[in-house]
């Protein structure tokens, strides 16, 4: 059991070495020899030492902490890409600190300001929103900063993110093989680039074939928003046969509310379809025809660009999309033409 009392100095003069000596058995990439290092570590094991962790990074320039924001957990994606990161960087003997915040850019700035006093290594901005006037306070302060799931207008930031564009292009694909010919969107916050791209290429796929959406509401990636707009949307006569919701999370609120509040079969009245594959899009309860972001891959390149813009210090620009493909489950189906 580690003793946080013991120093190395009591451990130096256990071992009959130097204070030197055993920090350079406990900075990774000094080079000891193999008589030292196991004369040292016994030393440790015995007294029950272990090294300031925090201490010996910062004494390297480096706190080995890599901070990350989110704009919320409760949306299942996020809590899946929280673990997946935190998992990869520890791997690299990296520890990631967590704020969480609302999308916005408003609320950003104090919680930059916080991760550079904490002197974190590198920053991931995860679907939230960063201004050019932030970008220079992390470049000035030496902080490379990595977008996830989200792309700035100016391009200021590397990034990774899945092919939005194509993934409402399959979406369009799916419910127009299916026959459905008015078709509804639940939209994303308006502001997000996810939101803009897939939304974007739902429409373009669907000009194609000469149909525009028969209607459109606002989700806001919220459960309560994507409710609404549900409906709004399907509490009517001429309600669409098929609706393409931004994002896993919407559309199960959706559903919810079809068969739920409006009595309607999904998908024998109305079809849904989401955008994410996130863990719950296959449970039983919803089977969500999805387009499947390859999120893995997406935390995997995220993670390696920073690794390159801490450990090499060099200056990425690279803007990664991830390919994505469609996932058909049973809550969409064929058309159903309504009895007249």
């Amino acid at each position: 059991m580690a003793n946080y009392k013991v120093t190395a100095a009591q451990v130096a003069a256990h071992a009959g070495v130097s204070k030197a000596a055993v920090s350079r058995v406990f900075n990774p990439g000094r080079s000891v020899s193999p008589m030292l290092a196991d004369k040292v570590t016994r030393a440790a094991e015995e007294l029950g030492y272990s090294p300031n962790l925090l201490a010996r990074s910062l004494s390297l320039g480096r706190t080995r902490m890599i901070g990350l924001i989110v704009p919320y957990l409760y949306n299942q994606y996020y809590a899946e890409v929280l673990e997946q990161i935190s998992l990869a960087f520890q791997a690299e003997n990296y520890r990631v600190l967590v704020f969480v915040l609302p999308k916005t850019a408003s609320a950003i700035e104090s919680v930059v300001e916080d991760l550079l006093r904490y002197r974190v290594d590198g920053l991931i901005v995860a679907s939230v929103v960063m201004s050019s006037q932030l970008a220079e306070r992390c470049t000035e302060a030496g902080v490379p900063i990595l977008l996830f799931n989200r792309v700035e207008d100016h391009g200021t930031f590397p990034s990774v993110t899945s092919d939005n564009l194509r993934g409402g292009r399959l979406a369009a694909r799916h419910l127009l093989s299916l026959g459905h010919r008015r078709i509804g969107y639940i939209a994303g916050w308006e502001d997000a680039s996810t939101q803009r791209d897939r939304e974007s290429g739902f429409r373009e796929e669907l000009g194609k074939q000469g149909i525009e959406l028969a209607a459109r509401g606002v989700g806001n990636f919220m459960r309560e928003d994507a409710e609404k707009s549900a409906l709004a949307m399907f509490d009517t006569p001429d309600r669409p046969s098929a609706v393409f919701v931004a994002n896993d999370f919407m559309a199960f609120a959706a559903m919810d509310v079809l068969r739920h509040k409006l009595g309607l079969r999904v998908p024998g009245d109305v079809s849904v379809i989401g955008f994410g594959d996130i863990a719950m899009s296959a449970w039983p309860s919803y089977d969500l025809s999805t387009v499947r972001q390859a999120t893995g891959k997406m935390v995997s390149r995220a993670v390696s660009m920073l690794l390159e813009m801490i450990e090499e210090q060099t200056e990425v620009t690279t803007s990664i999309v991830v390919p994505n493909t469609l996932v058909a489950r049973s809550s969409t189906g064929p058309f159903e033409k309504a009895d007249t």
